[in-house]
């Protein structure tokens, strides 16, 4: 039986389970008592919509059929050609400072993940400091906490990565019903962690174990469809949180699904970063005359491999590309419930993923890789199973965001670009691309409007708080206006010490070498996507306006000087080293 249809007949099997024997869904009750109902004889207000946020996990822009990629995904593809497709909507550099954003609608530095928890440990100048708590702190209202102040039932399954202790998971920040993954970098198919232990898992904030038959992939959608069953019959809207770990390393996933895509990259990364831009300038999303980046100095080109090589390269490559199936298979799950259930039309349905891809092998950083020779079998033959430990690499994460340059964790167009798109056929016309500029921090104020619940300001239950950042993309989705910012807005970012300011086609970014020059650089992104020509010298005044601006972004936002990545993982180098993990040969 061929993969899809064992996987439609796996949600077939759910949905008759949801409805009958266990609707009240995995995880026990909610922790909201239901709406009141309305007074006899009076009118019903129109009902709101369902929201469905899914966000994937270091998914590139050109990793999507959509986009130009050759993986099949078409359930994402169908969906965004019915909505409005943003080919320039951006997200933070990496995962948590993304997640804290999308559900804060302010900057990362404000919301508590100014760096990553696991950098800020590594760094004694940023602990304690406002901003970067390392968990979503309490400086902001959350987006399922004024949901369902607003009458909404709130769901949450997937990667959290915002805290990890009881009181800073999802159930303490406003979600009825959550299964949440704490941290990055844990096993598909089990508990496996970074830099060892178990990674740790929380349902409805108490700490859990994972059942014996688990693939990431799978078992997210099926709570997340459990849970929306479980209130169905009240009546009241609902907002899901979906944040799958795929198609993040450890590169693993079922042998079947493997199978899929074998020999499908033998032509090897330099072939593949060709084909997509061909595909890209078809789809007329970037220029006839555009060119790739070119591949890092250090990185050889596909040709000068042994076989032996291209052989393993191909194969991290085909257990990616089946990762990235599985999410559209699995997520298409979800969309046939809805459809099934008659909840389909009457869902707004926002798709992101979190960051670039991810450029980074593991043996960048030694602390790394000593761990994942030390905790997994990395043979050849292991690849994609559940005690393998992979990445891809630099040159496949070309591919996934070509022309732009860099990856993940860069502030550079590779790390930050991301494919996103809207979709609610009741609500705004769809078939359309929008080149309106747009971020992460726009999804808060966009659901709120689309809800008809009002952002508190400054205070919350108690509290003071940051104001909202973020603005609505609703007039843009309703065809209503061509733009979410002026034109002379600008938007900051920061990571490792790496900086970047974006102003309509303007953007002013710092990369230490070798990576960049360690100085402000200028790009035109019109002419310009791959970042490749420094146009500061002939715009001073334009460089130093928009470096004031970054400037002032950095004040109001509490940016504190960052280490770069490299400097931090030679301090955990350095550091008294840790318990060893249980080998998992």
């Amino acid at each position: 039986m061929p993969k899809r249809m064992r996987a439609l007949r796996a949600s077939l099997v759910l949905l008759a389970c949801v409805m009958t024997a266990c609707t009240g869904g995995p995880g026990g009750d909610g922790a909201n008592a239901p709406a009141p109902s309305p007074a006899a004889g009076a009118t019903p207000a129109p009902r709101r919509p369902n929201i469905l946020v899914v966000v994937a996990d270091d998914l590139g822009y050109n990793d999507l059929g959509y986009n130009g990629g050759e993986i099949a995904t078409p359930t994402l593809d169908a969906l965004a050609r019915e909505g409005v497709i943003f080919t320039d909507f951006y997200a933070a550099p990496t995962c948590s400072p993304t997640r804290a954003m999308l559900l804060s609608g302010t900057d990362s530095h404000v919301a508590g993940l100014g760096n990553m928890a696991e950098a800020i440990a590594l760094m004694p100048e940023q602990q304690g400091k406002p901003g970067y708590e390392g968990y979503l702190n309490e400086r902001v209202a959350t987006l399922p906490e004024l949901l369902r102040d607003g009458g909404y039932h709130t769901y949450m399954a997937g990667k959290w990565h915002l805290g990890l202790e009881e009181d800073q998971s999802p159930a303490a920040r406003g979600f009825d019903r959550s299964y949440a993954l704490l941290q990055a970098g844990g096993g598909h198919f089990d508990d496996l962690a970074l830099f060892g232990g178990k990674s740790r898992y929380r349902e409805n904030g108490k700490e859990v174990e994972l059942p014996a038959d688990f693939y990431s992939t799978r078992f997210f959608s099926d709570r997340i469809i459990g849970d929306i069953e479980s209130h169905r019959a009240d009546g009241r809207p609902w907002f899901a949180y979906l944040a799958y770990s795929a198609p993040h390393w450890p590169l693993q996933a079922p042998a079947e699904s493997i199978a899929t895509y074998a020999g499908r990259y033998d032509a090897g990364y330099d072939a593949l970063v060709a084909a997509r831009l061909a595909r890209l300038k078809q789809l007329g999303l970037v220029a006839e005359d555009v060119v790739a980046s070119p591949r890092e100095p250090d990185q050889p080109a596909w040709d000068a491999l042994t076989p032996e090589q291209k052989l393993r390269e191909a194969r991290k490559m085909e257990i990616f590309a089946a990762m990235v199936d599985d999410l559209d298979s699995h997520f298409g799950r979800v969309v046939e419930y809805l459809r099934s259930s008659g909840q389909y039309d009457d869902t707004f349905i926002f798709f992101m993923s979190d960051n670039g891809p991810e450029g980074h092998d593991g043996h960048d950083f030694p602390p790394l890789r000593q761990w994942m020779q030390s905790c997994c079998d990395l043979s050849d033959a292991n690849m994609g199973r559940p005690n393998s430990y992979v990445m891809y690499g630099p040159n496949w994460a070309r591919a996934g965001d070509t022309p732009a340059r860099m990856f993940k964790h860069y502030t550079l167009e590779g790390g930050i670009h991301v494919p996103a798109f809207a979709h609610y056929p009741k609500g705004f016309r769809g078939g359309r691309r929008t080149a309106a500029f747009a971020t992460v921090k726009d999804v808060l104020p966009t659901l709120l409007a689309l809800a008809g619940i009002g952002h508190p300001g400054t205070h919350y239950r108690g509290r003071d708080i940051a104001p909202l950042q973020g603005s609505s993309m609703l007039p843009v989705l309703h065809g209503e206006a061509d733009t979410v910012h002026a034109p002379d807005e600008v938007m900051g970012w920061e990571l490792f010490g790496r900086k970047a300011l974006r102003q309509g086609r303007w953007k002013l970014v710092w990369t230490e070498p070798p990576y960049g020059r360690g100085e402000w650089e200028l790009h035109d992104l019109q002419t310009d996507p791959a970042e490749l020509r420094d146009l500061g010298a002939g715009e001073p005044e334009r460089v130093a306006a928009l470096r004031d601006a970054w400037q002032d972004y950095a004040r109001e936002n509490g940016v504190l000087p960052g280490m770069t990545l490299d400097a931090a993982m030679a301090r955990m180098q350095n550091a008294p080293p840790a318990s060893p993990p249980a080998a998992r040969r």
